[in-house]
């Protein structure tokens, strides 16, 4: 499975409204980060969390956000950063 972006890669989280179990936590959609690393080919947990095989393997991301872009008013450093995973099929070039 080729991954569609590679560490360094812009993205941006798409903002969806998407009932159920998903991993993309509401306070990332819309925002952007940066590609830290390609974790690998995992189990879709959109399908899995409902009794189904998880198939197709969506492509699995680590993507690192400014903490003042995901929240504006952050006091703390300018370079502080959260990584968090992010399948693929959430994510868009900047």
């Amino acid at each position: 499975m080729d991954s569609k972006f590679s560490p360094g890669d812009k993205v941006r989280v798409m903002e969806r409204s998407q009932p159920g179990h998903v991993r993309t936590p509401m306070y990332v959609r819309g925002k952007s980060g940066v590609i830290e690393r390609i974790v690998g080919p995992q189990p879709n947990p959109e399908t899995l969390a409902y009794g189904q095989s998880g198939l197709p393997y969506k492509m699995l991301y680590r993507v690192n956000f400014s903490q003042k872009v995901l929240w504006p008013d952050y006091e703390g450093e300018d370079n502080d950063s959260l990584e968090i995973e992010i399948y693929e099929h959430w994510l868009e070039q900047v």
